[in-house]
């Protein structure tokens, strides 16, 4: 988007271009009316990332227009919480892109994104809490971050979690994904300095109440430097891990 807006007003300094047609490429700005969405386009310019699209809850043909608008004006492109269906539907609309399962996630990159300082470290306490793992790791390394995987180390085997402190503390933020009661990022704050994300999962039995039980959890945990993000949000973890890591 910013190399957009400089060519405009170079070609409008230049004149390349008449001060009519500079207006003309500028009339989204600051944002595309669709009748259905108002796609935010000065959102790049504004905070340094572009419009993530949400799809759940949006038809085939609603993810095309806005996915078009927006890789149109020279943006990367992220879509969260895609089902498989749905980009069978949508991906030869959207050429180059790609659907990563695991994280539910198509992304289609324009753009490289600045690289993060240091890494991130994705922890995860069990296999079922893989698919919003994913989706954290996937955003993060859509804005750029280097990511370090490490799942099934939950509570139920600390030996697993200490089998990779070395690895955990080389990282410069950690995001905790669990569910059940939700534990572990009390653990890895307890023994690591870095900053934590906990994400609560709605991965549990009854007591769990679909998360509600691991995020009370986190909310209370005791150690310092736990932040904690809504139930199964693995995108707003990334998201703010990504921002910490570019600081």
């Amino acid at each position: 988007m910013k190399e957009l807006l400089a060519d405009i007003v170079k070609k409008l300094y230049d004149q390349k271009i008449t001060p009519e047609q500079a207006l003309q490429q500028l009339q989204d700005f600051p944002y595309q009316e669709l009748s259905f969405a108002k796609v935010d386009h000065a959102r790049e310019l504004r905070k340094g990332s572009p419009e993530i699209i949400f799809g759940q809850g949006k038809t085939p043909d609603q993810l095309i227009k806005i996915g078009r608008a927006i890789v149109k004006k020279g943006s990367n492109l992220l879509i969260t919480r895609l089902s498989s269906e749905s980009y069978r539907r949508i991906k030869k609309h959207l050429p180059g892109a790609t659907y990563h399962e695991a994280a539910r996630c198509l992304t289609l990159l324009k753009n490289k994104p600045e690289a993060g300082k240091g890494k991130i470290a994705v922890i995860s306490a069990g296999t079922s809490d893989m698919p919003v793992a994913e989706e954290a790791v996937l955003t993060c390394e859509f804005f750029g971050n280097e990511v370090d995987r490490i799942y099934d180390v939950g509570v139920a085997g600390l030996h697993r979690l200490l089998g990779h402190y070395d690895r955990i503390k080389q990282a410069r933020v950690l995001i905790v994904v669990a569910g059940m009661e939700g534990a572990l990022p009390s653990v890895v704050a307890g023994l690591f300095r870095a900053p934590i994300i906990a994400v609560p999962t709605s991965v549990g039995y009854g007591a769990n109440f679909q998360g509600l039980s691991a995020l009370l959890a986190m909310l209370n945990s005791c150690p310092g430097g736990v932040a904690v993000v809504n139930i199964d949000n693995g995108f707003g973890a990334g998201y703010l891990a990504s921002l910490i890591n570019h600081l």
